[in-house]
């Protein structure tokens, strides 16, 4: 573990128990900067792995991010957010974590270190072969996740493997690594700061990367969010008026007989559609949006 990248000592930030709260704060700001710097060198396996997992998704598998610690706590988080953003079925973005659900809220730093609790973590979920795993540690070297990738390359499924140490064993490991690079954290071994912010970006990235090659985005516009809250009804509405070119009175009409789909309602305000028809040419457009609204032969 001395051995690490991210273990070492920041020597930008050895005083940093001795100067005053604002340059406290500004050494830490300062090596946040670099984070997205790291992530940007990474873009083109972001993109690698993005058009894998698209491809999987298309073949009705899924995406399971896995982790321990911080790094497992981001995973569930982002598998947390698919469902009301993009409309995803809970089961199809999922996260896991050592130590299971308890560990969310406390730490629960030993069942990191068991790799056959990875693997059961995955056979537990029904993970399959059509699958797409992203393991996740900031060492690279996290037993926990190297058993479940073990295990999900013995199935066939697609590995993806995100660290912050170049060449870790996780990288080595995996159908496709991705490594951004951030250095010593500002407190050694404190890997839930600049890793954990670097982590967090790969995973948006991921994730509404995919979803916008899905189809679940019209332009940068959500309309396959669930409408599940009074906000979430509002920008549904201002969403279906802005794309259908229509009034937020006949928006509303609209989500209300498509039963709050806003892709639905979209295709009924736009072209006059029944509700069986608007899904109709949604499913005969390969379920995108903007393909329906392209597509020839309609009204």
């Amino acid at each position: 573990m001395e051995q690490l990248l991210s273990e070492e000592k920041n020597r930008a930030s050895e005083r940093i128990d001795r100067v005053s709260t604002v340059e406290l704060l500004r050494i830490i700001n300062r090596e946040d900067q670099t984070v997205a710097d790291a992530v940007s060198q990474e873009i083109p396996r972001i993109a690698a792995a993005v058009d894998a997992i698209v491809e999987r998704f298309r073949q009705s598998g899924r995406l399971f991010y896995l982790g321990a610690g911080t790094s497992g706590r981001l995973g569930v988080l982002d598998a947390a957010e698919c469902p009301p953003t993009f409309g995803t079925p809970a089961e199809r973005v999922q996260g896991l974590l050592a130590g299971g659900e308890a560990a969310i809220f406390r730490a629960s730093e030993g069942s990191e270190d068991d790799p056959k609790a990875g693997q059961a973590d995955l056979e537990a979920s029904g993970f399959g072969p059509k699958d797409a795993l992203v393991g996740i540690t900031a060492s690279g070297r996290t037993p926990y996740v190297l058993g479940a990738v073990a295990y999900a390359r013995s199935l066939g499924a697609l590995t993806v493997g995100l660290s912050c140490n170049p060449e870790s064993q996780l990288s080595r490991n995996v159908d496709l690594a991705i490594t951004p690079v951030v250095g010593p954290e500002v407190i050694a071994g404190s890997t839930r700061m600049k890793a954990g912010s670097a982590q967090k970006l790969v995973l948006n990235m991921l994730s509404t990367a995919v979803m916008v090659k899905m189809g679940y985005v019209l332009g940068n516009l959500m309309v396959k969010l669930q409408l599940n809250s009074e906000k979430l009804i509002a920008r549904g509405r201002r969403i279906v008026a802005e794309v259908a070119g229509c009034d937020n009175d006949l928006a509303a009409r609209a989500l209300a007989q498509a039963d709050h789909d806003v892709r639905v309602a979209i295709l009924m305000a736009k072209f006059g559609l029944a509700p069986d028809a608007a899904l109709q040419r949604l499913a005969e457009a390969g379920d995108s949006l903007s393909r329906a609204i392209g597509s020839e032969g309609g009204p």
